[in-house]
């Protein structure tokens, strides 16, 4: 081999070995940071703690929300804040009078559609002081109403026990209507005669 042509391939072909690495790499990394980005859309914009939000209307207070941790999810499509260490929610009548709350281990709103789901050990009351359970209840923010397609347990103030594959009511979770009941009532031998 002359001297040039040793030359050439000492001083050169390291170097074109070196941009091929970095061309290589630079291909790597585009690819990586795509993967990234599209794992990024579902990272959390916010984290909050001791949440306390208050919806009004009218200035009139209507609701409070508590939860312990809220994350923001800012997907394009689809905003939401996860509540995945529970919630509860009071609601009140124009004299601010509690007329109902509802606590879950979980829940999830969706900003569009301006609604919260609650799940995982439902437990909602209302004025009248029935209590209803369930794995699931969805208060439409918007329409004012509160229902659920899962199985729920009412339990009235008298210990009368309903049990149905669903329910629907207005916020103040009365009057309500429950679907395929079946139940459990108390009778007081002395007027069954």
């Amino acid at each position: 081999m002359d001297s040039r042509a040793k030359k050439l391939f000492t001083t050169y072909l390291p170097a074109l070995f070196i941009c091929m690495l970095t061309l290589s790499a630079c291909e790597n990394s585009l690819n990586d940071i795509k993967k990234i980005a599209s794992k990024e859309e579902d990272k959390p914009i916010s984290r909050s703690t001791g949440v306390d939000v208050i919806y009004s209307d009218s200035a009139k207070v209507k609701a409070r929300l508590f939860t312990p941790l809220m994350i923001d999810l800012d997907d394009p499509k689809k905003p939401y804040q996860e509540m995945p260490k529970g919630v509860k929610i009071i609601f009140y009548d124009d004299d601010l009078k509690e007329k109902g709350t509802i606590t879950s281990e979980y829940a999830i709103r969706l900003e569009k559609e301006n609604q919260i789901t609650f799940r995982k050990n439902v437990v909602a009351t209302n004025a009248q002081g029935e209590t209803f359970k369930s794995e699931e209840l969805v208060y439409d923010q918007t329409n004012k109403k509160i229902y659920s397609n899962k199985p729920v347990q009412i339990t009235m103030t008298n210990g009368n026990i309903m049990n149905g594959a669903g329910f629907k009511s207005n916020e103040s979770l009365y009057p309500w209507t429950i679907d395929q009941s079946t139940g459990i009532f108390k009778v007081d031998e002395k007027t069954v005669q």
